[in-house]
């Protein structure tokens, strides 16, 4: 199994991105892709195909070598992810208010990239509907959440799960008194963009 070799490529866009003061908007233009579209890159909504991938890189003036020296690219020999909680990586999408992600651990299993994450919603959470190349699927640990899927409402309590095709526009809303816990998978699909 390879082991978060997309998470390490979507990380190291984002914080270059960061570090030369760039904004979304201004990678977007230079590498000429859309600023939604690498948005979805960097919080790991999407896998970018290799000539978006090089472009981005290119427009951040880094040389290819360079970027590429931290991250793992070598598949470990062992069967097995093993992951101690102190290990899990909080990270953030995009302009989510109360939205807490906990990435788990995330792999590829057959050339389909999955991502493991905990998702805590703060009480007055709130976000913009989104969407993702994926599917994912959501198991609610605690709290009540009403899920908007499309045009579909579902209210989950704890115990309820949902699986469904992430290209359609979603948002969570904590319906309850106090956080709510999800446990969210993401399969990302084959299709590069």
């Amino acid at each position: 199994m390879k082991e978060d070799i997309i998470i390490q490529i979507s990380n190291r866009l984002r914080d270059l991105r960061k570090e030369k003061n760039i904004t979304l908007q201004e990678l977007a233009e230079a590498a000429g892709v859309s600023k939604e579209m690498l948005s979805q890159v960097e919080n790991s909504r999407a896998i970018p195909s290799l000539p978006v991938l090089l472009n981005l890189i290119s427009s951040l003036q880094v040389d290819f070598n360079d970027f590429f020296k931290d991250i793992n690219l070598l598949t470990p020999d062992s069967k097995v992810i093993f992951r101690k909680k102190n290990e899990y990586q909080p990270f953030e999408k995009e302009n989510a208010e109360g939205f807490f992600y906990q990435r788990l651990f995330s792999t590829t299993v057959h050339d389909h990239h999955v991502d493991f994450v905990l998702l805590r919603l703060a009480k007055n959470a709130q976000r913009a509907p989104v969407s993702t190349d994926a599917f994912e699927f959501k198991y609610l640990i605690s709290g009540n959440v009403r899920y908007q899927i499309g045009e579909e409402s579902f209210d989950m309590e704890a115990g309820d799960s949902l699986f469904f095709d992430a290209t359609e526009t979603h948002h969570p809303t904590n319906t309850g008194e106090g956080d709510a816990l999800l446990l969210v998978v993401y399969l990302f699909k084959e299709r590069m963009i």
